[in-house]
């Protein structure tokens, strides 16, 4: 497919997991992709790198503007930085409550703020958000980060209303548990990471992990041109963890 030919993306996040995914496939269905990252160090061509950290917001600022400048403008902005978090409510101190809403929440703001004077300028503009099915499903032991992830999926939806009439889209993706870097230092501090992962694996349909690329091929298509009609939607990619009830298996 070539349907972002000549189009120009900035993906957060993009260094590694559904971030390096997505870049990879946007610049292999045509766009000139630019990487914001904290380490983009193990970015290669035909990417382009840049260091920031979203909390940061004048380097974010800057990132933003010099990846603009370089590829000539902007289309596609794909938030997808994020950090994750274990635990009830009474886990977590204050501090890290902080820490991950700064990254989780504000850094979406940070960027989307720096890019939309960037967008307004393109024909094809697009927002596309990671949330997560920890935004509309109870899970246990993710307390902060499913509040993180509500806020996502409550912005993206404002967020939609506020630019759809200057012509930027904006939508987010919900991934189900994905096999990610993220979750493979999860699974390495359990006590039992086999019986983790099946365990992960079980509460999805599917029986299995959805792919960084899988998750990428979404956010591909909520940010092609060819999806023009859509705009303040959230789409799962979850094996099916939100919407199927299966019955048990008989054994």
């Amino acid at each position: 497919m070539t349907d972002f030919q000549g189009l120009k993306a900035l993906v957060t996040g993009g260094a590694s997991g559904i971030g390096r995914a997505t870049a990879e496939l946007l610049a292999a269905r045509g766009a000139e992709v630019a990487v914001l990252d904290l380490d983009p160090s193990g970015v290669d061509k035909p990417l382009r790198a840049y260091a920031a950290d979203v909390t940061d917001d004048t380097a974010v600022r800057d990132a933003v503007a010099a990846a603009a400048a370089d590829l000539g403008g902007l289309d596609v902005l794909v938030n997808n930085a994020g950090i994750g978090a274990q635990g009830t409510v009474e886990d977590n101190d204050d501090a890290q409550w902080h820490t991950v809403l700064d990254v989780n929440v504000l850094g979406i703001v940070r960027t989307t703020r720096a890019a939309l004077p960037h967008l307004r300028l393109s024909t094809a503009a697009a927002i596309v958000n990671t949330c997560s099915i920890a935004a509309t499903a109870g899970l246990p032991q993710r307390a902060l980060y499913s509040a993180s992830k509500g806020a996502v999926l409550s912005l993206t939806l404002a967020m939609a209303a506020d630019h759809v009439r200057e012509g930027v889209r904006v939508n987010c993706v919900n991934p189900g548990t994905a096999d990610t870097p993220w979750i493979a230092r999860l699974l390495d501090a359990a006590p039992d990471p086999a019986a983790e992962r099946a365990a992960l694996e079980a509460r999805q349909p599917t029986g299995r992990l959805v792919s960084a690329d899988e998750v990428a091929g979404a956010i591909a298509y909520l940010a092609s041109p060819l999806s023009g009609a859509t705009t303040g939607t959230a789409l799962a990619v979850d094996g099916g963890m939100q919407g199927l009830r299966l019955r048990p298996v008989n054994r």
